[in-house]
């Protein structure tokens, strides 16, 4: 039996990164909420569940204030607790400044940046209630240093890590505990489908020499989940791009 089973919701968990960290906390046998826009596959489902997990999922899109916080009152009902909520849902619309429409701009900010909101809000009043909790917020290197052709994606990610920021002093009181991770270039469809000449350039920028792979920020995200005395900070898995002193 496992001790301290702790109830994780993991928004935007039926691919990539998500995925990894509903696996990586999955592992330890932990209750596990996946969330996607699209209904999870049963498949993901069967898998976590035979690593020993119990296992909830519920689709929906977590720019959507009312579904953020039904999210969160289905876990509480379903497991009791809501003890770890990582926001990784996000997405990309990239464009350069003058071509990039409102649309792109909006919906961006909406998924990334408020959707972190939405949902942490809801799962701040129980994690109040309870005095205790772990928030851990997706957020992303283009954040710290911005990138040509994402001014929207970076704008929501350097929003994130405020937010984070903010958050965490808050709610440091109670003993709940509030970071970010700031993933660099991770193997996903994303990077498959760039040109080698691309990859190439991409790894002159990386000290180590290698893109990251979604295991890297899980196996992050499971050690801040495990940290009591870790707030406000943001956690670079990155390879060693962004070096902050």
């Amino acid at each position: 039996m496992v001790e301290n089973i702790k109830t994780v919701i993991v928004t935007g968990s039926s691919r990539g990164i998500g995925k990894a960290i509903a696996h990586a906390f999955a592992k330890e046998g932990n209750n596990i909420v996946l969330n996607g826009r699209k209904a999870i596959s049963e498949d993901q489902i069967a898998e976590l569940t035979a690593l020993g997990a119990e296992v909830f999922s519920c689709a929906g899109d977590i720019s959507d204030p009312d579904f953020a916080a039904q999210l969160i009152k289905d876990t509480k009902k379903k497991f009791g607790s809501v003890d770890v909520l990582v926001n990784n849902a996000g997405i990309t619309k990239d464009n350069l400044l003058l071509r990039m429409t409102e649309e792109e701009f909006d919906q961006t900010i909406d998924i990334n940046l408020k959707g972190t909101f939405y949902t942490t809000k809801a799962a701040s009043r129980f994690m109040l209630k309870q005095k205790s909790g772990c928030i851990i917020n997706l957020a992303s290197v283009v954040g710290q240093t911005g990138n040509a052709g994402q001014a929207n994606y970076a704008a929501s990610k350097a929003g994130i890590i405020g937010f984070t920021k903010s958050v965490a002093r808050e709610l440091a009181p109670r003993g709940i505990t509030v970071n970010a991770i700031a993933p660099g270039f991770v193997e996903s469809d994303m990077t498959d489908v760039l040109a080698d000449t691309v990859k190439e350039t991409i790894l002159t920028q990386i000290p180590l020499k290698r893109l990251g792979q979604p295991e890297d920020v899980a196996e992050a995200a499971l050690f801040l989940s495990k940290q009591n005395y870790i707030t406000g900070q943001v956690l670079n898995v990155d390879g060693g791009m962004v070096m902050n002193g």
